[in-house]
């Protein structure tokens, strides 16, 4: 049986914890993360851990033939490279309209703004990040955990034990 995928999009200056903690976890539950930022290589947190991006974002495949079961979007200062990015976009739209779970936590849903894919859902993110996620139509909500159908989002780092519990119920 093939292992279960997730792809989990990045860039300079990601929230290092929030990228490791689920990295990690997924690891340890059995699972093939792939790592994509604008090109591949090595990625650098605010804190100074490397990861290495095995793959560049123009090389990710649509997420339904990848065999791809979730998309994790970290948070930190790369959101707000990512989402001037038209092909993350594309993969977020990719992965939203497969209905395949996405998880972002702290200012990764900002990339979901981008994407215009909260309107009328219930979200949270960083507190300095809220009044973008109101403007675009999401029904914030203050709190650890939010989870709206197959989307998933948390505000910080003290949240990732909430915010990965309920990212493993989605993904089983």
């Amino acid at each position: 049986m093939n292992a279960k995928k997730a792809l989990l999009i990045s860039a300079d200056n990601f929230e290092d914890s929030e990228l490791l903690y689920p990295l990690y976890r997924l690891r340890e539950a059995g699972f093939h993360v792939d790592i994509a930022a604008p090109a591949a290589g090595p990625i650098t947190g605010m804190h100074g851990y490397a990861v290495t991006a095995n793959l560049a974002a123009d090389a990710v495949e649509s997420a339904g033939s990848c065999g791809y079961s979730l998309l994790v979007l970290p948070g930190g200062k790369a959101p707000a490279t990512l989402r001037t990015i038209p092909k993350i976009i594309d993969i977020v739209n990719d992965f939203a309209s497969s209905g395949i779970p996405m998880a972002a936590i702290c200012h990764g849903p900002q990339i979901l703004v981008t994407a215009r894919l909260l309107r009328g859902r219930h979200a949270t993110c960083y507190k300095t990040v809220a009044d973008e996620l109101k403007e675009a139509g999401a029904l914030y909500e203050d709190a650890p955990v939010v989870v709206d159908g197959n989307l998933v989002t948390s505000r910080m780092p003290d949240d990732l034990p909430d915010f990965m519990r309920e990212v493993m119920k989605k993904v089983g």
